[in-house]
């Protein structure tokens, strides 16, 4: 397995610490993340034990990130258009995480069919991500993160390659929708209880959900990117 100091996506600036420490902290957005709406039976997944036996589940983590954009706009309206919500998925809907709290193996992997963080980016060359399902800090330095969470595509076959849908969050906000449809057994029984909030609804879509989980660039919100552009979006690092 790669380790984060052989990482060929990303590298490290040679002082982090005095990087961060030398520009103003961001605003602290949040509080801490056990105090964060979470609906932690809506975001479950598969830590197999090899990549060849993958069975994949779905979340509802798409709910607890929209919670985060509304607190984000009541709270620091100042703030919404620096912030944006992510969408992680791939074609065959097998996308592995490393360092997630549901994965039971020492590497913390588990396969999600897509996953959901929140990023905030209060200047050009600082972001931060704030993933309510990772083990890491809340919330953590992109390259940190993208680095311990994604690793490379370099040790993946092409099936789990990670794809990520950029929406800006005041466009989440406006546009997102779900009934949970995806979350009720052919019959209509829940598979888990679903929070004790009302569905996300528009009055445009009661229901686009998959128009954020499908991965073609030419359709859906946003921009869809590679792994690769996806860190040169967001890691900038000091020159």
């Amino acid at each position: 397995m790669a380790s984060e100091s052989k990482n060929p996506i990303i590298q490290r600036p040679t002082s982090e610490n005095n990087q961060i420490s030398s520009k103003k902290n961001p605003i602290n957005l949040f509080p801490k993340q056990p105090e964060c709406s979470h609906v932690s039976c809506y975001c479950f997944g598969y830590p197999p034990q090899s990549m060849e036996k993958l069975a994949t589940f779905s979340n509802e983590c798409e709910e607890n990130v929209y919670k985060l954009c509304q607190d984000v706009s009541s709270k620091h309206s100042s703030e919404i258009h620096k912030c944006f919500v992510v969408f992680v998925s791939n074609p065959s809907r097998t996308v592995p995480l490393w360092r997630q709290r549901a994965g039971k193996d020492e590497d913390k992997l588990v396969i999600w069919d897509y996953h959901v963080i929140f990023l905030y980016q209060p200047e050009p060359e600082k972001c931060l991500v704030y993933d309510l399902d990772s083990e890491l800090p809340f919330p953590t330095y992109v390259h940190k993160y993208v680095t311990e969470t994604f690793r490379t595509d370099h040790i993946l076959k092409p099936d789990y390659f990670r794809y990520f849908r950029v929406i800006p969050a005041s466009d989440f906000l406006k546009e997102f929708s779900s009934d949970r449809r995806h979350m009720k057994r052919p019959d209509g029984t829940w598979i888990k209880p679903p929070p004790n909030y009302p569905a996300i609804q528009t009055a445009a879509n009661a229901h686009n959900l998959e128009d954020y989980i499908q991965m073609d660039s030419s359709k859906g919100p946003g921009q869809v990117l590679n792994l690769t552009q996806f860190v040169q979006r967001f890691y900038k690092p000091a020159t």
